[in-house]
């Protein structure tokens, strides 16, 4: 399983929820604490306020699932698919991914700091007005991602490639141009200067 940022270990879990078949359920309201999921059908399960603390999921599928408001606190996530997923407001903190697949995974608003996301392949993926502060995008590939009002501060995004990505609106403050890939990254008028300046470059008005 990848590293924790900051040596963080995974929580342990307390009960285990194994092989069920929970496609199509609602789960909201719903709290979860310290709880194994292990290979389980949660496609096109919805949830608005459910919880899962320090959850683990192994091998779960999440796919066209749909969740408001829920919580996903200091969970780990393993071999897990979120293919056509959508996550409005919902809260990632300290969240651990490893060995997950994002296809047309949609996130809208919420908090994702802390959360850990090296070497996620995020290739079209679509995060809008998501605060992911001292996230952990090591190695990450966002090529025609689009990454929208994004608060990436202090987030670590070494050797990511974010070709094609549509980063507008983004905190770019903590990406270093020289260790990350950025060919065809579509920005606004002021991450340009951002950048350049990350460049060492002298920015003066005419």
């Amino acid at each position: 399983m990848a590293d924790r940022k900051h040596g963080r270990a995974a929580p342990p879990t307390e009960s285990t929820i194994r092989s069920e078949d929970w496609d199509g359920r609602d789960l909201s309201g719903q709290g979860y604490t310290r709880v194994e999921f292990a290979d389980v059908d949660l496609t096109e399960t919805s949830g608005q306020g459910a919880a899962f603390t320090e959850c683990t999921f192994r091998g779960v599928r999440f796919n066209v699932s749909s969740y408001t408001d829920t919580a996903f606190l200091n969970c780990a996530f393993v071999r897990c698919s979120f293919f056509d997923a959508t996550l409005t407001g919902c809260k990632l903190v300290g969240g651990m991914f490893d060995g997950c697949t994002y296809g047309l995974l949609k996130v809208e608003g919420g908090d994702w700091s802390f959360t850990g996301l090296p070497g996620a392949d995020l290739r079209g993926s679509s995060f809008r007005g998501v605060r992911m502060r001292e996230a952990d995008l090591t190695g990450a590939r966002l090529q025609k991602a689009s990454f929208r009002d994004v608060d990436l501060s202090g987030a670590w995004l070494h050797k990511a490639d974010l070709s094609d990505c549509d980063l507008r609106g983004s905190d770019l403050s903590s990406l270093d141009p020289n260790t990350t890939a950025l060919a065809r990254a579509v920005i606004d008028p002021y991450q340009a200067i951002v950048i350049a300046r990350a460049l060492g470059l002298d920015v003066r008005e005419a």
